[in-house]
């Protein structure tokens, strides 16, 4: 059954389950602070770089970003542009991901394969 959502907010009940879902997310993102990401965008790029913050738009900020352009084969093909810091408008992501060697650390962030 869904929460209703009045215009003063949602009820009681709805407030806590939201509650432990936005600490469970919270957590969450906790854990991903600082591992290496790699998200792809909307136009075909790739940044990879450290998670540093988001918000409530899904923009988010990676340290010591570089930048790999759409390639037709492989991604290690052309030589990636270090930008540093970085703002990823949430509207362009198209996935991100976890970077494979800080994997082992982000225990749940992804199901068994």
């Amino acid at each position: 059954m869904a929460t209703m959502i009045e215009e003063n907010g949602p009820s009681t009940h709805g407030q806590s389950e939201l509650s432990s879902s936005s600490s469970r997310v919270r957590q969450k993102l906790d854990s991903l602070l600082n591992k290496n990401m790699r998200i792809r965008m909307t136009d075909g790029r790739t940044l990879v770089g450290l998670f540093l913050c988001t918000d409530r738009d899904c923009n988010v900020i990676l340290g010591s970003a570089q930048e790999f352009l759409k390639s037709s084969d492989s991604f290690s093909q052309g030589e990636p542009r270090v930008l540093g810091l970085a703002m990823i408008p949430g509207h362009h992501v198209v996935s991100i991901e976890v970077e494979s060697d800080t994997l082992a650390d982000t225990q749940g962030f992804v199901g068994s394969h």
